[in-house]
């Protein structure tokens, strides 16, 4: 199947990684659903995109809740007739505080972000994936959910969960078709300070650009054989001084 005829789905559409995304795959002319909290947000994104209006759509939905997760993907579905390819790019941080001073509120917002908007979207949305019999689906994580430092424990036990729930997906699901893989950075460098104005600090930050690359990579068909691993985006190995 050329790429054109994939149906490519957006979560977290409006943030920074999903807006490059959503260019990206707009360009390879696919058929598009962006999926966000905010319709007027979505809106301007889709008015930004240089695809034609009837491969295109918008979905609002807050995945944090079942029920629109499962409309979401039924709305899609009835519009283009099949989903194929999902970048789950729901996200966000908390924490800079010791265990025990952190807020529990902080560990129920994070939870809420990565690890129950990701399981409502696969319950939503892999089944499609696997009826059609063929399908890409990744998040974006980060190394503090298999090595945590200090102060982030909030996000590093969501992250963590989250993972656990891509990778038990891509053991499910392996001969189906689809596959569920992570990409892990550190943090997303939308702003170019890597190069514009590099530090110690953002030197191994990674670009929507890098990010959007392996995205292309995992989403082809070359790349079936791939499931399951976490593709570190890690920056350069650091040599200590003798």
């Amino acid at each position: 199947m050329d790429v054109a005829e994939r149906v490519v789905v957006i979560t977290g559409a409006t943030g920074g990684v999903g807006r490059s995304a959503a260019r990206a795959f707009a360009d390879l002319g696919v058929r598009l659903a962006l999926v966000g909290s905010n319709q007027q947000r979505l809106d301007r994104l889709i008015g930004d995109l240089p695809a034609n209006p009837q491969h295109i759509m918008s979905q609002r939905a807050d995945l944090r809740q079942p029920a629109e997760a499962q409309a979401a993907a039924q709305a899609i579905h009835a519009r283009f007739g099949a989903i194929h390819i999902v970048l789950h790019l729901v996200g966000g941080w908390a924490g800079g505080a010791p265990i025990v001073a952190s807020d529990p509120a902080d560990l129920a917002s994070m939870l809420e972000q990565h690890v129950w908007t990701t399981w409502h979207m696969l319950q939503a949305f892999v089944p499609y994936q696997t009826a059609a019999g063929w399908g890409r689906l990744l998040i974006v994580s980060s190394p503090a959910a298999s090595a945590p430092p200090a102060n982030a424990s909030v996000y590093a036990a969501a992250k963590a969960a989250e993972e656990a729930l891509i990778l038990t997906l891509a053991q499910e699901i392996d001969g189906s078709g689809v596959t569920a893989n992570i990409l892990q950075v550190r943090a997303v460098d939308t702003e170019h300070q890597r190069t514009q104005a590099p530090t110690s600090g953002n030197a191994d930050w990674t670009t929507p650009e890098e990010l959007i690359a392996a995205m292309h990579f995992l989403c082809s068909e070359e790349a079936g054989l791939i499931n399951g691993v976490r593709v570190p985006f890690l920056g350069h190995t650091r040599t200590p001084a003798p």
